[in-house]
């Protein structure tokens, strides 16, 4: 777990402030009592200055222990220096703010507030250190809600890209397992008509059955480990191959030398959707496939679109298009035309 920069640095801040632990000290030394017992309550100091640092740092683990053991150092050098041991609490109150883990902080910082009241007992003790104590253990404990703030933020934003990253790799798969399926059951329809005609052309066309379920399968797995990235000259040659199979014409517009460099691996995935739709739902002699700067059109002259809803692959295309700024028209009153514009 990544440790938070109060964790890592904040004993350094802390150490700045130890400076006013002269006040405790100096109470010490102009306290009535024996030398020896003046020497245990600054020993007492000098430890609850070390294990307070301590507590920033390499025991922040035991945040809460560390807060205890504070309380009872300041209750052990009441009996020499009385109700100026108070001025030691302004660090315990940072330290619970900032240190204490939930959901104990709350608690602590609270009572480390209403610590220093119990120096109206003592009378005389001055206002300022009120205006003081309380400013310095709001800030910190305003410090620690915006650092919870921050955490549940970042939490969100990691959980929102991990939906993002599953979304992704299920509309790859989806577009790679989707068009290198079809394109196993035509040429497993191809070979099966073959066998008894043609043995030598079924026999090729098993091979490629082979070859294709080898590369769907090393596409799979680049695609989840985000890897893949498709290339339109490839899919161009494979659209060819896949409605020649099924003894669609093709017609082609354009070179790949007309299409946006930036937008080629979107268009790549568009036309391989667009060319898995055809061969599955189209029934189509003829398609089209124009390529320009603005983007890409593949048509037919097939049944047309269906009524009802986009299916994931359609939905992949939308959502791949819209990302890149682009737009999405579909048609299909006399076949289906699909038209990508891009920026």
């Amino acid at each position: 777990m990544t440790r938070s920069p109060w964790e890592q640095w904040g004993w350094a801040v802390a150490a700045l402030w130890l400076v006013f632990l002269t006040y405790p000290v100096l109470e010490t030394v102009q306290a009535d009592a024996s030398d020896p017992v003046k020497a245990l309550v600054l020993a007492l100091i000098a430890a609850y200055a070390v294990i307070y640092l301590l507590g920033w740092s390499l025991w922040s683990e035991h945040a809460l222990a560390i807060w205890c053991v504070m309380i009872l150092l300041i209750a052990a050098t009441m009996p020499v220096i009385g109700i100026e041991a108070i001025g030691l609490t302004p660090y315990l109150g940072a330290f619970s703010a900032l240190m204490v883990p939930a959901p104990w902080w709350k608690g602590t910082t609270a009572v480390s507030a209403l610590l220093p009241l119990l120096s109206l007992i003592g009378g005389d003790f001055p206002v300022f250190f009120f205006l003081m104590v309380w400013p310095i253990i709001g800030f910190c404990t305003a410090m620690r809600v915006f650092m919870g703030l921050d955490a549940r933020s970042e939490e969100a934003r990691s959980e929102l890209a991990l939906v993002a990253e599953r979304d992704r790799v299920a509309r790859d798969v989806h577009d790679v397992l989707g068009h290198s399926l079809t394109v196993l059951s035509i040429k497993a329809e191809l070979a099966a008509r073959l066998i008894d005609v043609d043995p030598a052309r079924a026999r090729t066309e098993l091979e490629s059955i082979q070859e294709t379920a080898r590369q769907a399968l090393a596409e799979v797995r680049s695609t989840v480990g985000g890897l893949r990235a498709a290339n339109l000259e490839a899919e161009l040659a494979a659209a060819r191959r896949v409605l020649a199979d099924v003894d669609i014409v093709t017609q082609q517009v354009g070179t790949l030398a007309d299409t946006d460099p930036r937008h080629r691996t979107l268009l790549a995935w568009v036309l391989r959707e667009s060319v898995t739709n055809v061969v599955r739902h189209a029934g189509a002699s003829t398609v089209s496939i124009e390529l320009s700067a603005t983007g890409l059109v593949v048509a037919d002259d097939g049944a047309g679109l269906s009524s009802g809803s986009d299916g994931n692959g359609l939905r992949g295309m939308r959502e791949r298009v819209s990302a890149a700024g682009g737009t999405l028209q579909l048609s299909g009153e006399r076949g289906t035309r699909v038209e990508v514009v891009l920026p």
